[in-house]
């Protein structure tokens, strides 16, 4: 079971982590140009091109990391920096979840179709992801 939610966890980054690199390199997938994928992926009012190259290089990175301490959380050996960085990152994927779910946000990021993407895939995918980690930290503490 363990191994099943890690897995669950770590798939969903993976692919992040690989788009987010294709947009560090400039490709625009799945987008057909850059102002198309600003308006689908970010969303900010009056987005008129992607952020720079090196923020898409960083969450690929990031996340990449995170779907791997996934799947490390698997391990049942003893580790507080394991299990705490488990809980900082549910807590970090469950507030950006939530996030995408408030008015103030909704203002940010009025764009679409990113703000249909969000309200119906984005924000439910970062509280699964959150919800992933949240299960895993705690299976390590019982």
């Amino acid at each position: 079971m363990v191994a099943a939610i890690a897995s669950l966890t770590f798939i969903p980054l993976l692919a992040i982590s690989m788009v987010h690199l294709l947009w560090a390199f400039g490709l625009t997938y799945p987008a057909k140009d850059e102002l198309t994928l600003a308006r689908t992926v970010a969303g900010f009012r009056g987005i008129e091109k992607m952020p720079p190259r090196i923020a898409s290089f960083g969450v690929a990175i990031a996340t990449l990391v995170a779907g791997i301490w996934a799947l490390a959380l698997t391990d049942a050996s003893p580790s507080l920096v394991l299990t705490g960085g488990g809980a900082v990152l549910a807590l970090v994927f469950l507030v950006r979840g939530l996030v995408g779910f408030t008015r103030k946000w909704r203002e940010m990021t009025p764009e679409e179709p990113f703000a249909t993407f969000d309200r119906k895939l984005y924000s439910p995918l970062c509280i699964g992801i959150g919800l992933g980690f949240l299960v895993l930290t705690a299976l390590r503490l019982f």
